[in-house]
């Protein structure tokens, strides 16, 4: 298993500064990983600033050279697939093959969307999602590109340069369990990044419902044009980090169940959620030892 830090892209982590110090202080302490929310709003109300992941990613791969990087997650839906293309290729390029690109359909619908007058049927925003992930993988290769689909045109356009990692970056997929199509989507990429109706962000998710989305999502790949081939699943939460044992207590049975990486959030209705001192804590303490 493998760990990361998950922050979110407004408060204290609007400076892409603060997010390079955060990178740095976490490869130092020997995660594997940085993850970084995708949001224009956030309790719009309350009048916190907030920065482009792009820009706050490429800051902390300048500042380290081994752990990875992405976002957690992006709303392909709401950013044009060709721009979105050249930031993540861009990044790739300055990481030296680090990024990880992981998607969702984003949320709030109603913030994230039709604050800007956008569509919030679900439906044609899950059909921009995946008409779009599919732009992007052709993208990424710098090969020619011509599409003519529901709701993206494109006329003989090659993006250069290609990606570092051939023949992509991995593509993460989240929505929540137990609703299936997001699976069924995710298990066409590299990667499952399960919410759970029973245990929102920051809270360890149920054994049980686990097992259950492993099980479901495994099937899918060993049924789909992948054969059931490398596939990474990604659960999180708040664990206790001065604790080793009761930390091993929580993340070993997931572990057990077939997780893969363990993302280190924190409650996202907590009043820290954007502040850098509890997160630097955390991450000071070290990735769990299993």
């Amino acid at each position: 298993m493998r760990f990361s830090i998950n922050i979110p892209n407004f408060g204290d982590f609007a400076d892409p500064r603060t997010v390079a110090k955060v990178a740095v202080a976490a490869e130092e302490a020997g995660w594997d990983g940085l993850f970084v929310w995708d949001h224009v709003v956030h309790r719009k109300h309350e009048g916190r600033p907030f920065g482009d992941p792009w820009m706050l990613l490429t800051a902390a791969a300048l500042a380290t050279s081994r752990i990875r990087l992405g976002t957690l997650v992006t709303p392909v839906a709401r950013r044009r697939p060709q721009q979105l293309a050249r930031q993540v290729a861009t990044l790739d390029a300055v990481s030296g093959g680090r990024v990880t690109f992981g998607t969702g359909l984003g949320g709030p619908i109603e913030d994230e969307y039709a604050s800007f007058g956008d569509t919030t049927d679900t439906k044609v925003l899950a059909e921009r999602l995946d008409e779009g992930l599919e732009l992007l993988r052709r993208y990424w290769s710098g090969e020619p590109v011509d599409h003519d689909g529901r709701h993206y045109r494109v006329r003989d356009v090659t993006l250069l340069p290609a990606t570092v990692q051939r023949p992509r970056p991995p593509v993460w997929v989240a929505g929540f369990w137990p609703n299936r199509p997001p699976m069924r989507r995710a298990a066409r990429w590299d990667g499952v990044v399960p919410l759970f109706t029973d245990a929102r962000h920051g809270h360890v998710p149920p054994l049980g419902q686990v097992r259950d989305l492993v099980a479901y999502v495994r099937e899918q790949r060993e049924a789909g044009p992948s054969g059931g081939g490398p596939f990474e699943i990604v659960l999180g939460g708040a664990t206790p980090g001065g604790d080793a044992a009761r930390t091993r207590d929580v993340i070993g049975p997931l572990a057990e169940a077939g997780a893969t990486w363990w993302d280190e959030r924190q409650i996202q209705t907590s009043e820290s959620i954007d502040r850098l001192i509890p997160v630097l804590r955390r991450i000071e303490q070290g990735p769990p030892s299993l």
